[in-house]
């Protein structure tokens, strides 16, 4: 299981298809928050939850979904 502490800020995280879903702004609890200066995100902060990480690979968190899959349940920041 990954821990919250090996996922830093401006990681690309990429769906299980290898595509881009957007990059790490910061961890808050048990979810991601994407940075909202990335087009993939339409500029704004969405939240993943960290049961969505399958590894972390150098600088880069792979899902265990797809990008389209990860888009589609991702909840947006107000």
């Amino acid at each position: 299981m990954v821990q919250p502490s090996e996922i830093v800020q401006h990681m690309e995280v990429v769906g299980s298809d290898g595509g881009h879903v957007g990059r790490v702004d910061h961890v808050v609890g048990d979810e991601i928050e994407l940075t909202k200066l990335d087009l993939a995100a339409g500029l704004k902060h969405h939240m993943i939850p960290m049961s969505w990480v399958d590894r972390v690979e150098e600088d880069t968190v792979c899902l265990n979904r797809t990008k389209a899959a990860a888009k589609a349940a991702w909840r947006t920041k107000m």
